[in-house]
C-alpha cells in the first residue's frame, strides 16, 4: 500500500525535530559544564572558595556564606566577567556583623594645690553628679575641673568599686594622680618622709578591694640639709666618710668615685637632699678629697661653701703648701678654703683639761671633768637635764680656771651631739672633741657631723665614731605577708585538711581545729588582702562544680568572720574544675583537686626613683600581675 504523500513530510519534520532536541540538550549540558568549570576555577584563583557554583541550564546559581558584604560583591562581579551577568543568580548570605565592642572606661583624677580635675570616659549609668559632689567636698577651693565624657554602655564588673576606692584614697592624698579602670588602680603621689610613705602604703593597701589590681608609686620628698655638709678623713684606719651630702644621684656618684680614688673601701653612700650651695658641689668635693689624699692623712670638712682642710700633725710643710695652693686655684669661685697645718704638741705638766659625759643604754648620763665657771656648770647641767631628763643626769664636774674661751660652747655642742645617740661617750679637750657611740638612725653620723661643723666653726677638730644598729623589733609586731603565708602553709601541712559534707558547702565538724589555727594566724598578720579560692575535681557537670566551689569558698569566709577575723579585704572566689593540680583519672588525684587555697595579694610598687606628678601624667599601660603568695588547704567531700 502506498504511503500518503502527506505522511512523508510529517515524518521528515518529526525526525528533524527529534534530532534538534537531542542536539540542544547536548549543547545546554556543554554550556552548563563550561560555565560552572570556568567560574569555579576563577573563584579558586581569587581565594573565594567559600562560594558554591551550580549551573542550571543557562542560569548560574551562586551560594555560600560571605565573610562580609564586600566579598559577596566581589564574587558577583567576578561571575559577571565569566558568564553573562543576566544569567547569574545571587543566593549567597553574609555573616552577620558583630556588635560594636564597648569602649574601655577609665578616669584620671589629679589633685594638687590648685584643686581637683578629672578626665576620662565613664558609663552613662554612673552617677556623675554624685562623683563630682564627692570630689568638690575634697577640694579646698570647692571647684572641680570636669572633663568627663559618658557612653551608653553597661558598666564593666568592678567599675563602681574601683571608683569608690579612688575617691576614698584621694581623701588621704593632698597631691596625687589616680588612674582608674575596672580592674586596675594606679596611685602616684609623694610623701614628706620615708615613714609617711610606709604609712600611706599600709593604709592604701588595707582600703583596697581584694579584686582590684593595685599599683602604688609613692616617693618620699628629698630632705632639706642644713648645713650642706661633707666630712672625709684619712687616719690610721684608712679613708672614710663621717658625712656626705649630695644634691642628685649624679653628684653622689662623682663624690663616691673621688673617695674610692682616694682609697675608700667598702660600702659608702651620700644623703641626697636639697640646700646645695652651688651646682659645682660635686666638683669642689672631689677636688678637696683628692687634695687630702695627696697629703696622706687629715680631715676635710665642707659646710655649705666653707672648706676646712686639716692636715695630720707632722705633715711635710712643703707638700702642704703645694697641695693647698693647687686646691685654692682649682676650686669654684663660691667656695672658700681654710687650711690648717697643726703645730707639734708640747707636753703640759698639769695634764690636758678634760670634760666627759657618758650615756648608758638605760638613758642615764654622767657629767665629769672640768668646767670654767659655776654659771657654765649650771648651764651644762640644766641643758643635759632638758635633753635627757632631770632624773637621769648626775653632775660631778669641777670648776677650774685657765680654760679656753670657747670651752662652754664646745661642752654644750658635745652634749647636744650626744643626745642623738642611744648610748655613747663624749670627751672634750682644748684641741679636740671626741664622740663615740651607737644610734638607731642611719643618718646620725652625717647629722652630727654637720651640726658640729656649724657650731664649732672652721679649723676646729673633732672625731666621730658612731655606729648604726637596727632598732629592736617592737613587741606584738604584726606578721609580714611573707611570714603569714609561711605559717598558713605550715598549719595546713601539720594539722590536716578542711573537709566538707559530701556534695555540699557545709564545713565538716572535724575541720574546726584547722580553721581555728588559720584564724589565729590571720589575727597576728598585718594588713593583708586575701583571696579564698575554692576548687573541685571534674566529676559532675561543670556548672555545678563552679557553683559548689564558690559556695565552699564563701563558707570558709563566713567561718573566719564567725571567729571575729576582719575580712573586709578578703574575697571568696570559686574556680570549679578549671585549675586542677593532679590528674582526675584517679581517686587520689580527684581528692587533691578538691581543695581550698589562700592567696595573699600584694600591691605592686614602682621602682625607686625620682617621680613627680607631672612625670606620671600618662595613664598606666601594660601593668603586670599582682605579686602574690599562695598557700593550699586540701578539702574533701565534693
Amino acid at each position: 500500500m502506498r504511503l500518503s504523500s502527506l505522511l512523508i513530510p510529517i515524518l521528515t519534520f518529526a525526525v528533524a525535530g527529534g534530532v534538534s532536541l537531542i542536539a540542544a540538550s547536548f549543547a545546554v549540558s556543554a554550556v552548563e559544564r563550561n560555565s560552572e568549570t570556568a567560574l569555579r576555577r576563577a573563584l579558586d584563583e581569587g581565594n573565594m572558595g567559600w562560594a558554591e557554583v551550580t549551573a542550571d541550564g543557562l542560569r548560574v546559581l551562586l551560594q555560600g556564606t560571605a565573610p562580609d558584604e564586600a566579598s559577596r560583591f566581589s564574587v558577583i562581579s567576578l561571575a559577571g566577567t565569566i558568564v553573562d551577568a543576566t544569567r547569574v543568580i545571587d543566593d549567597m548570605s553574609v555573616t552577620p556583623s558583630k556588635g560594636i565592642a564597648p569602649p574601655r572606661f577609665s578616669a584620671e583624677i589629679l589633685r594638687n594645690h590648685s584643686g581637683i580635675s578629672i578626665i576620662g570616659l565613664i558609663p552613662a549609668a554612673s552617677s556623675r553628679a554624685d562623683l563630682l559632689r564627692q570630689l568638690t567636698g575634697l577640694g579646698a577651693s570647692g571647684q572641680v575641673a570636669d572633663l568627663l565624657e559618658t557612653a551608653a554602655y553597661p558598666a564593666p564588673k568592678g567599675w563602681d568599686a574601683a571608683l569608690r576606692y579612688a575617691t576614698s584614697a584621694l581623701e588621704l592624698l593632698p597631691r596625687a594622680k589616680i588612674s582608674v579602670d575596672a580592674e586596675t588602680i594606679k596611685i602616684t603621689t609623694m610623701a614628706v618622709s620615708a615613714a609617711e610613705k610606709e604609712l600611706l602604703q599600709e593604709r592604701l593597701t588595707r582600703m583596697a578591694p581584694p579584686e582590684l589590681h593595685l599599683v602604688l608609686d609613692i616617693t618620699a620628698a628629698r630632705p632639706v640639709i642644713t648645713p650642706f655638709t661633707l666630712r672625709f678623713l684619712i687616719d690610721a684606719e684608712g679613708p672614710r666618710f663621717d658625712a656626705c651630702s649630695a644634691e642628685s644621684p649624679e653628684s653622689r656618684d662623682a663624690i663616691l668615685s673621688a673617695a674610692r680614688a682616694a682609697g675608700l673601701q667598702g660600702r659608702a653612700d651620700c644623703i641626697i637632699g636639697m640646700g646645695v650651695p652651688s651646682p659645682k658641689w660635686a666638683r669642689a668635693s672631689g677636688l678637696s678629697i683628692a687634695s687630702l689624699a695627696a697629703l696622706g692623712q687629715g680631715t676635710v670638712t665642707i659646710a655649705n661653701a666653707d672648706i676646712t682642710l686639716v692636715a695630720a700633725e707632722g705633715s711635710d710643710p712643703a707638700l702642704f703648701d703645694k697641695v693647698v695652693g693647687e686646691l685654692e686655684n682649682a676650686l669654684p669661685e663660691v667656695f672658700a678654703l681654710h687650711a690648717v697645718l697643726p703645730s707639734p704638741a708640747s707636753e703640759e705638766a698639769g695634764g690636758t683639761p678634760l670634760f666627759t659625759a657618758t650615756l648608758s643604754p638605760e638613758g642615764q648620763v654622767q657629767l665629769r671633768g672640768r668646767i670654767d665657771s659655776d654659771i657654765s656648770r649650771d648651764i651644762s647641767s640644766s641643758y643635759a637635764k632638758a635633753r635627757f631628763g632631770s632624773d637621769q643626769v648626775h653632775t660631778a664636774t669641777r670648776v677650774v680656771g685657765d680654760l679656753p674661751a670657747d670651752w662652754p660652747v664646745r661642752v654644750l655642742a658635745g652634749l647636744e651631739a650626744l643626745s642623738h645617740l642611744e648610748r655613747g661617750a663624749l670627751a672634750v679637750t682644748p684641741d679636740n672633741l671626741q664622740l663615740r657611740g651607737m644610734s638607731h638612725r642611719e643618718d646620725t653620723l652625717a647629722e652630727v657631723s654637720g651640726f658640729l661643723s656649724a657650731k664649732l666653726g672652721e679649723a676646729e677638730s673633732y672625731e666621730l665614731a658612731i655606729t648604726y644598729e637596727k632598732p629592736p623589733e617592737p613587741k606584738d609586731q604584726p606578721l609580714t605577708a611573707e611570714l603569714c603565708a609561711t605559717q598558713l602553709s605550715a598549719v595546713q601541712r601539720d594539722s590536716g585538711k578542711i573537709s566538707f559534707e559530701p556534695g555540699s558547702a557545709t564545713v565538716a565538724a572535724g575541720s574546726s581545729i584547722v580553721l581555728d589555727q588559720i584564724a589565729g594566724i590571720l589575727e597576728r598578720c598585718g594588713p593583708v588582702r586575701l583571696e579564698i579560692q575554692g576548687h573541685t575535681d571534674s566529676q559532675g557537670r561543670e556548672g555545678m562544680n563552679q557553683t559548689l566551689s564558690q559556695s565552699r569558698a564563701q563558707s570558709i569566709l563566713n567561718e573566719l568572720r564567725a571567729r571575729r577575723i576582719r575580712t573586709a579585704a578578703f574575697i571568696a572566689t570559686g574556680y570549679g574544675e578549671s585549675a586542677p593540680i593532679a590528674s582526675n583519672d584517679s581517686e587520689a588525684g580527684r581528692e587533691a583537686n578538691r581543695r581550698i587555697e589562700f592567696r595573699l595579694i600584694l600591691p605592686e610598687t614602682s621602682v625607686e626613683g625620682e617621680t613627680t606628678l607631672d612625670a606620671a601624667a600618662a595613664p598606666a599601660s601594660g601593668v603586670t600581675d599582682d605579686a602574690s603568695s599562695t598557700t593550699e588547704q586540701e578539702t574533701s567531700g565534693q
